[in-house]
């Protein structure tokens, strides 16, 4: 009998083991690339194309064309391909109202409907849409609205 429950208590540690490990990889925090700068930041600013003072709803990552676009946490595609004004784009939902959107690509490597891991390549940095050079617009939404990534990508370094 003190065999089975102790199976029993072992088998529970594994299942919420597992459990936290998801919550963890959900949790939105990091970088969607391996390399480059933050060239734009969230909120207003003067757009490259107009000149006029216009509305940004996320951060412009630049680097090298070809770089590597990644997940910043486990999700699944509900977006994969063109959007005007975006380009190629992938949009991940993480629950809990969070989504992710990563945009400008030059290819997409996922599809709709893909479960993709916490740091998973999920695209290649271009310059596809409104764009003046090869990065990423990366944005993250709360329940429809747009939120300051930095927020989020500097979760990652406490």
């Amino acid at each position: 009998r003190r065999l089975d429950n102790r199976e029993h208590q072992l088998r529970l540690l594994d299942k919420l083991a597992s459990r936290q490990k998801l919550e963890a990889d959900r949790f939105v925090e990091g970088r969607p690339i391996t390399s480059g700068w933050l060239s734009s930041e969230y909120g207003y600013r003067t757009d490259p194309f107009s000149g006029k003072r216009t509305w940004h709803g996320g951060v412009d990552l630049a680097g090298k064309e070809g770089s590597d676009i990644v997940a910043v946490a486990a999700g699944v595609v509900v977006w994969a391909g063109k959007r005007r004004g975006y380009g190629n784009l992938v949009e991940i939902a993480h629950g809990d109202g969070l989504v992710t959107r990563y945009a400008h690509a030059k290819t997409v490597s996922v599809k709709v409907g893909d479960l993709v891991q916490k740091a998973q390549v999920v695209a290649l940095m271009g310059s596809t849409g409104r764009s003046t050079g090869p990065h990423v617009h990366f944005e993250v939404l709360k329940h429809g609205r747009t939120t300051d990534p930095v927020k989020y990508m500097a979760r990652a370094s406490h």
